[in-house]
């Protein structure tokens, strides 16, 4: 498990599966889009409030995977990144990843 601060291109060019655990719910991402939002689309609701790396509601740790980001240094220390926490509203997948996020539930579809 592991945090870059940039995905090379090769990376970011298809979709990855993420699995967000203890639920087993499967996710799919896009290049361009964040764990949150590929979350969301799939009807999994994460944790999250200022979307912007900041306020760390959104923090889970990742079991499998890498991720990376777009801004220099979303609100984490280096001892979290090291132990694999991210911050899903500003992180984007470079692999397929598993997340614990015990907090996310699935959207009912009416």
């Amino acid at each position: 498990m592991s945090i870059t601060p940039a995905a090379p291109p090769s990376l970011t060019a298809s979709r990855h599966h993420i699995t967000v655990l203890p639920g087993q719910y499967a996710v799919a991402a896009g290049p361009d889009t964040t764990v949150l939002q590929a979350a969301l689309s799939a009807g999994v609701e994460l944790p999250s409030s200022c979307r912007n790396g900041t306020c760390r509601t959104c923090m889970c740790q990742i079991k499998t995977g890498q991720v990376h980001y777009r801004i220099a240094w979303p609100g984490l220390s280096a001892e979290e990144k090291a132990e694999g926490w991210c911050l899903p509203c500003v992180a984007y997948s470079s692999t397929d990843l598993v997340i614990l996020q015990p907090q996310a539930l699935k959207l009912r579809v009416t």
